[in-house]
């Protein structure tokens, strides 16, 4: 069986409650990455700030200069345990809206799981199993 810790990125992009966010949104631009992890000093998962949290502030009020992560973060995240069954990370991710999740090892965020993930573990599985 494999677990979230199996496939999970380990080099995950991070930012503070009171980071900007103009800085937030020149990360994503620069990453490339549609969301990002907002933690503690101690790395204790707090939130996250997606494209969607931008996009639907700047609907309503396009000065955001003044703004931090925290005003903008979701902070009702589902999260998973590093040793958690990358099933349930599968089917969270099909029953959900959202494109990736925090995975955490007592509290701490260790990494994140995205359908791309996923998709390239399939993939390699996949290309493993092919017999000639």
């Amino acid at each position: 069986m494999f677990h979230a810790k199996d496939i999970m990125t380990k080099e995950v992009s991070t930012v503070r409650q009171d980071a900007k966010i103009t800085d937030v949104i020149r990360l994503l631009a620069q990453k490339r990455i549609t969301g990002v992890p907002v933690v503690s000093d101690d790395m204790r998962l707090l939130g996250v700030v997606t494209e969607k949290d931008i996009l639907r502030t700047l609907r309503y009020d396009q000065n955001i200069k003044g703004k931090s992560a925290a005003d903008l973060m979701t902070s009702e995240i589902i999260s998973f345990d590093e040793h958690d069954s990358l099933m349930e990370v599968f089917e969270s991710l099909v029953e959900n809206e959202f494109r990736r999740v925090p995975i955490l090892s007592e509290g701490i965020l260790v990494g994140i799981v995205s359908r791309r993930d996923i998709i390239e573990f399939f993939s390699a599985k996949a290309a493993g199993s092919k017999t000639n």
